[in-house]
């Protein structure tokens, strides 16, 4: 199973909103709904995986909190600053979740 992160997404829940509605109608079934689901998780994380070159660094001030559960990192970070090559950004607080991209599975 691939992560459902990306569900939380304007694309994921227009996808999620589209499907409920093609249900309501009786165009499609909640089996066919839930398949087109997780082959959007599949192809999400893929790409995400594959297509994605940019890369951006970062540098906090002081990590607040941290926790690792299920293959899943959260750190909340102060302070923090983002760096792309010609781009820079400093903000207050963030939220950082992060998953094994390789793998892409639980």
């Amino acid at each position: 199973m691939s992560y459902q992160l990306y569900r939380n997404t304007t694309l994921g829940n227009t996808l999620q909103e589209s499907l409920d509605e093609l249900i309501q109608y009786g165009q499609i079934t909640p089996a066919l709904a839930f398949k087109v689901l997780l082959q959007f998780d599949k192809s999400i994380n893929n790409a995400l995986n594959q297509r994605v070159k940019a890369r951006v660094t970062f540098k906090a001030g002081k990590l607040n909190t941290y926790r690792f559960c299920d293959n899943v990192w959260t750190l909340m970070l102060n302070d923090v600053e983002f760096r792309e090559v010609h781009e820079f950004v400093k903000v207050d607080k963030v939220k950082i979740v992060a998953c094994d991209g390789k793998s892409g599975e639980f």
